[in-house]
């Protein structure tokens, strides 16, 4: 199955979650609970192909608005594959990222849209987690792993990578479109427009 995350193709498997199939690939997803539907941090927003996902849960109609349920969004946590096709979807973190190099002018009305969402649904959300049973020590452990998970992509946002030039031994800066590395402007690199980031 092919899945595009954040315009990034990969292949996907039958019953794999989209979180997973994010945090597998390295793509800019939030997962702060480690993917217990708790951070409510892996909003998606589904482009195409949400027919060919598992069908919304309770607890996802829990956490999400009718708003943002009629928006396509989902939580990657709970949302898994289910049948063959293209399915495109695009993180919410990566959702914030562009509107703050496009209109960062328009954050405060897309943070006031997303608070007051998440505002409408907090008195179901309270008691669907209050009804549930976690087992602690995984629940720490899935926790650690996703800020270990998250501060390690941190950490290789502010590390200088190489543009693969041989010919060149000046590095890519972080944050810099490898389309841009060591001067190459070319017409082909610049379609491409890769985030050392990503």
């Amino acid at each position: 199955m092919k899945i595009s995350i954040n315009n990034h193709p990969y292949e996907a498997k039958q019953g794999e979650r989209l979180l997973d199939i994010a945090r597998s690939n390295h793509e800019h997803i939030g997962y702060f609970c480690g993917g217990n539907s708790i951070c409510q941090t892996c909003y998606v927003k589904i482009l195409e192909g949400s027919e060919l996902l598992s069908p919304i849960s309770v607890e996802e109609k829990a956490l999400l608005s009718d708003t943002l349920i009629h928006e396509g969004t989902r939580m990657a946590c709970l949302t898994t594959v289910e049948k063959e096709g293209t399915i495109r979807v695009v993180s919410l973190v990566e959702e914030v990222k562009r509107v703050f190099e496009t209109n960062p002018l328009k954050l405060t009305d897309y943070a006031a849209k997303m608070g007051w969402e998440s505002l409408v649904k907090f008195p179901d959300t309270m008691r669907m987690q209050g009804k549930r049973e976690f087992d602690l020590w995984q629940l720490i452990a899935d926790i650690i792993s996703g800020i270990g998970d998250a501060l390690q992509l941190l950490a290789n946002a502010f590390i200088p990578v190489t543009s693969g030039d041989t010919e060149h031994t000046e590095t890519c800066k972080p944050f810099q479109l490898s389309a841009f590395c060591n001067g190459n402007t070319d017409k082909e690199s610049s379609e491409k427009r890769e985030h050392i980031a990503a």
